[in-house]
């Protein structure tokens, strides 16, 4: 599965239905955000089966409130989300974002 760069909650509740997703939010003017980016990216590389999505926050505002929202995840970016069976297992922002924690959250969750 690709990496995809989704815009409304048409497209997350479409991905929702899956039994577990990452999601990250990604500032692009930030570089904390790039270098978690980076990570997250070597994450969904080595996890080509796992469904990876993400949104860009200045881009995708609408969205990116919408998930804090309805969620109840105060807004970070960065930041990444694991949704299983549609909510939130777990979620995590800026410096812990790794290739190693998402491997690490992904095998305990």
């Amino acid at each position: 599965m690709t990496l995809e760069h989704i815009h409304d909650k048409e497209q997350l509740r479409e991905y929702l239905k899956e039994e577990a997703i990452v999601l990250f939010k990604h500032s692009s003017t930030c570089p904390v955000s790039g270098a978690a980016y980076a990570e997250f990216t070597k994450f969904t590389e080595s996890h080509p089966e796992f469904p990876s999505v993400y949104l860009v926050v200045q881009e995708d505002r609408e969205l990116s409130n919408i998930i804090a929202q309805d969620f109840h995840v105060k807004h970070a970016s960065p930041q990444a989300i694991l949704f299983k069976n549609g909510d939130v297992a777990w979620h995590d922002s800026h410096w812990n974002i790794t290739q190693s924690a998402l491997t690490k959250v992904l095998e305990e969750k």
